[in-house]
C-alpha cells in the first residue's frame, strides 16, 4: 500500500473501515486477493516477485498493512522485500511488541500496520521511528511518510472516510463512497507538496491519490501508479466485505473481487 486511511471504532455501526490504494510498478506481477492454497487461513493479494503481500488478514482475526517510506537517499536495492512482513505478522501468534523486536533488521523504510482485531489491538510498526507504537480509536491516515503526517493525499482520504461514515446508510454504500474516494486522481498544489527529494514533478504526481505516471513513449500505458484499491468494511455483529478493485496498466478497471466473512474474526 501507499495510501491507506482507516477508521477504528469510529461509527457504532462500522467498528472497522479501511481504505487503501496500492502502489507499485506494472511490470511486477501481483496476484489478486484470494485465499492463500498454501496457506488458506491468509486472505491477501500476492506479490508473484517475492511472494510477499501488502495487505491481508487471516481467519482468526489478524489483519496487516503496509507501505514503504520515501526516502531515495536511503534506499538499498539488495534489501529484502517488505512485503514478506505482513506474511510474517498473519503467521505470527505473540503480541506486536514482541513481533517488532524480533524483527531482522535490513529493510528499506517500511511503516507496518499490525492488529489483533478480536482483542482491539492495533499498532504501527516501523524502522524510521519506535517501535509498535499502539493506535487509538478514531481515523488515521498513512502514506509514505509517519503516521498521520498530514500530507494533502492523507488528510483528503481521511476527510472523505470521516464523510462517508457521517452519510452511508448501508455497508454497500460506505464501500462504493470509498472506492470513488480512492479513484480520485486530482493532484495538490505545488505549495502544499511535501518535499521527499524525488524532484518537483514527480512530487506533483505522487500527490495525487490515484495516482498514474507514463512513459512519453507510450501515453497510454501506466508503468507505475496505482495498481488496486481495497476496501474492507466490518459492521458490528462482525459480518465483514473486503472488496478489491485493480486497474491495468492501460487503464481499464478489472472486475472487482469480493470476499464476504459472515462473522470475523
Amino acid at each position: 500500500m501507499c495510501l491507506a486511511a482507516f477508521a477504528l471504532n469510529a461509527h457504532p455501526r462500522f467498528p472497522l473501515v479501511i481504505a487503501a490504494n496500492r502502489d507499485e510498478f506494472f511490470a511486477r506481477a501481483a496476484a489478486p486477493m484470494c485465499w492463500w492454497p498454501d496457506r488458506p487461513d491468509i486472505l491477501a493479494g500476492r506479490d508473484l516477485s517475492a511472494g510477499g503481500t501488502w495487505f491481508g488478514l487471516t481467519r482468526a482475526g489478524r489483519l496487516a498493512l503496509l507501505t514503504n517510506v520515501r526516502q531515495p537517499g536511503r534506499q538499498n536495492p539488495d534489501a529484502p522485500s517488505r512485503g514478506a512482513l505482513v506474511v510474517d505478522w498473519l503467521r505470527a501468534a505473540d503480541s506486536a511488541p514482541a513481533f517488532a523486536q524480533r524483527l531482522a533488521g535490513g529493510y528499506n523504510g517500511f511503516n507496518l500496520v499490525t492488529a489483533d482485531v478480536g482483542g482491539n489491538a492495533w499498532h504501527w510498526i516501523g524502522n524510521r521511528h519506535a517501535w509498535a507504537v499502539p493506535l487509538a480509536d478514531g481515523i488515521h491516515g498513512l502514506s509514505n511518510a509517519a503516521m498521520d503526517t498530514p500530507w494533502p493525499k492523507t488528510v483528503g482520504l481521511k476527510a472523505e472516510l470521516a464523510l462517508a461514515l457521517a452519510t452511508a446508510t448501508s455497508a454497500a454504500q460506505l464501500a462504493d463512497q470509498l472506492l470513488g474516494a480512492l479513484a480520485d486522481a486530482t493532484t495538490a498544489p505545488d505549495a502544499a507538496l511535501p518535499d521527499t527529494g524525488v524532484g518537483l514533478d514527480r512530487e506533483r504526481l505522487l500527490s495525487a491519490r490515484f495516482v498514474r505516471m507514463t512513459d512519453p513513449s507510450s501515453p497510454g500505458i501506466a508503468r507505475y501508479g496505482t495498481r488496486c484499491s481495497t476496501v474492507l468494511v466490518r459492521e458490528a455483529g462482525g459480518a465483514t466485505s473486503v472488496i478489491e478493485r485493480t486497474v491495468a496498466a492501460d487503464g481499464r478497471w478489472l472486475a472487482p473481487v469480493v470476499h464476504r466473512l459472515a462473522a470475523w474474526p
